[in-house]
């Protein structure tokens, strides 16, 4: 009986620990302007690193826990964090209200490439990028493989040797972070989210670091401008866990 006791306190602490692992939080998104709800909003939990997207009607429910942090993007919108509370797990589903922002855009001038016949000035007149990228059969979108023709090992392996040595300073001093690349490349709904934007908003705030540290880790890790500048979160997520996994061994 003296046993049977402790064993049955040690399964009730299993069970409602798992328990907890399990709560599922539900909410709808809402136009903080008119009330109407927003549909394929971006929402990431940061602490778990688990995503999902709101449905016609602005729902949606995510796995959470009680303080952790749920972070809500949505193109032409302010971007949001809402923590989770007690209250939100007990009373069910809550609003999230997104502020939409102005967007004013420039005058864009697309000066087309005059082409003259000639191939000896033609090719002078044709812009060159020095990053190359990779296809694979069946995959939509090409790949990035640095400025230059060393290997990936290379690459990173320069980068902790530099003087500056910006790896350290970033993957180093936030272990932490760094084991989310990991998650984060599991999750498929992270993923596709990911697949669709560019901003580097939803990877900066799952790595808890700022857009200047990711293109300072990309550009160590001597992946072009070109790459930087125009590939989606999805392959800039790809590059930097690439890089982390490289930085790793390297440092063993």
């Amino acid at each position: 009986m003296r046993l049977l006791l402790p064993l049955t306190f040690l399964f009730l602490l299993v069970f409602n620990a798992n328990a907890q692992d399990q709560d599922i939080v539900t909410g709808k998104v809402l136009n903080a302007s008119n009330d109407l709800p927003l549909e394929n909003v971006n929402i990431v939990n940061l602490n778990q690193v688990k995503g999902t997207i709101s449905n016609s009607e602005g729902d949606f429910e995510i796995a959470a826990t009680v303080n952790d942090t749920l972070y809500f993007s949505y193109l032409g919108f302010r971007t949001i964090q809402v923590r989770v509370t007690n209250d939100w797990l007990k009373y069910g589903s809550v609003k999230v209200k997104m502020t939409d922002i102005g967007i004013a855009l420039e005058e864009v001038i697309v000066r087309p490439i005059q082409l003259t016949g000639y191939l000896e000035i033609d090719a002078k007149n044709i812009p060159i990028y020095e990053n190359n990228r990779y296809s694979i059969s069946g995959l939509n979108s090409a790949y990035e493989g640095g400025g230059s023709s060393s290997s990936a090992v290379g690459k990173a392996f320069g980068a902790i040797f530099n003087p500056a040595d910006a790896l350290y300073n970033i993957f180093g001093k936030k272990p932490q972070q760094m084991k989310k690349l990991r998650q984060m490349k599991d999750d498929a709904e992270i993923r596709t989210l990911l697949q669709s934007k560019f901003d580097r908003q939803t990877l900066a705030a799952v790595l808890q670091i700022n857009e200047v540290d990711i293109e300072e880790i990309l550009a160590r890790c001597n992946y072009s401008k070109d790459f930087i500048r125009s590939a989606n979160d999805l392959q800039i997520l790809d590059a930097i866990s690439g890089c982390y996994e490289e930085y790793k061994v390297l440092k063993r």
